[in-house]
Order: structure tokens, then C-alpha cells, then sequence
């Protein structure tokens, strides 16, 4: 049974009082907080680094589940661990040798995570999902908050379900991108374990109500 859990993405919350975000996650039903560290060069943006995401450790009750985008992740595991992340999730595509990588993850004390984006065959993740905690299935493109949903992520989780139950069934299932109120609930009835939701919960009046809603879904 999947276990419907919620991850609230920062990135598109007011930066401006980052205390009071983490503040609003603790008072939540949310489960994790996600954090999007981006490089410039792996995807076309830049987000945040370790200053804040020890800023949010240091106000945040929740685990840290942290989603990296950049390229030689393998330089910067033990620093992420030093910073407080909890869950420290790579991309494939950014990696060269990812089983290394899987192991220095959990040489430094965390769960690791492995990611793709859309365009990338799900089948590639197949010889690393016996070594890893979760897969995070990318449903938009890494890089920018307040993407449309892609549509063909049902066909992909599927897919990615087949590898989880004949490699590995503890591994969570983590999906990222477009998610809303409308399509939450088919995420979770398809056996999707995490959900992270950015603009749903942060461009919302309610932002705790929205939580308890998508946590409380049939």
C-alpha cells in the first residue's frame, strides 16, 4: 500500500521570510519539505544553495527531502548531508557512475534518491532501484516551478511500478511537477508514494487547508 505522503516544494514560496514558510510546513499535515537546488548548468536556472537549506533545517520539523539539480553531484554528497538534507535525490543524466554516488549518499547518513526527466526511458533506472530508497519520476521538465503536468508520467509510472515490485518494493515513488487537487488523487490511486507540490500549496490563500486535502484524498 502506498503511503501518501506530501512534500511541499519552496520554490515558488516568498523567500523573503523563509522562517515563516518553515513555520507554515511544521503547523501542516505535509510530511517533508522539498528543496530544488539547481546549478545553472544542469538545468537553465538557479535557486538556492547550502546557506539555505541549513536555514531551513535549523526552522523546519519535517525531513529535508532534497532534489539536486546539477552536474558532478558527487562532489557536494557529504556537504548536503552537512546541511541537514534527509533524503538526497540525483539525476541520472547528471551522473556518471550513479551506484557510486547511491553509495556515498548512504555512506554520509541519508536515503537516496534517483531521478529523470520526461524524455528519458524509464528502463535506464532498472540496475538502481534494488540499491536506492526512492525514485523521484520527474512530471515536467527540471528546472522551473509552475509547469503543466505531462500526461504520458501515467504510463511511466506504471512502467517504473513493474521495476519497483520485481526490484525492490520498499522503494518509495516520489512524483514532481504540475501536481494539483484534480490529479493527485489519480497519482496516489496509481501507487505513487510521495507527492511534491509547490504552486498548489504556496500560490494558495490556504495553504494548510490545501495540504490537509491532498493528504486526506481518497
Amino acid at each position: 500500500m502506498n503511503k501518501k505522503l506530501i512534500s511541499p516544494s519552496i520554490l515558488t514560496a516568498d523567500f523573503s521570510n523563509l522562517q515563516a514558510i518553515c513555520e507554515l510546513i511544521n503547523q501542516s499535515e505535509a510530511d517533508w519539505i522539498h528543496l530544488d537546488v539547481m546549478d545553472g548548468v544542469f538545468v537553465p536556472n538557479i535557486s538556492f544553495g547550502f546557506p539555505v537549506i541549513k536555514a531551513v533545517k535549523k526552522h523546519c520539523k519535517k525531513p529535508l527531502d532534497v532534489h539536486i539539480m546539477i552536474i558532478h553531484p558527487e562532489k557536494y554528497v557529504q556537504r548536503f548531508a552537512e546541511a541537514g538534507a534527509g533524503i538526497l535525490t540525483f539525476h541520472y543524466e547528471a551522473a556518471e557512475h550513479p551506484a557510486e554516488i547511491i553509495e556515498q549518499i548512504h555512506a554520509a547518513g541519508m536515503k537516496a534518491g534517483i531521478t529523470i526527466n520526461p524524455d528519458i526511458p524509464v528502463k535506464v533506472l532498472e540496475p538502481f532501484i534494488e540499491k536506492v530508497d526512492m525514485v523521484l519520476l520527474m512530471s515536467v521538465f527540471a528546472g522551473y516551478g509552475g509547469q503543466k503536468f505531462i500526461e504520458e508520467t501515467y504510463q511511466r509510472i506504471n512502467e517504473l511500478q513493474s521495476i519497483i515490485q520485481q526490484k525492490n518494493p520498499s522503494c518509495l515513488l516520489e512524483v514532481d511537477g504540475g501536481i494539483n487537487l484534480e490529479n493527485a488523487p489519480k497519482l496516489f490511486a496509481q501507487g505513487v508514494d510521495v507527492l511534491v507540490v509547490g504552486n498548489t500549496v504556496f500560490n494558495s490563500n490556504q495553504p494548510l487547508e490545501i495540504i490537509h486535502q491532498l493528504k486526506t484524498i481518497a
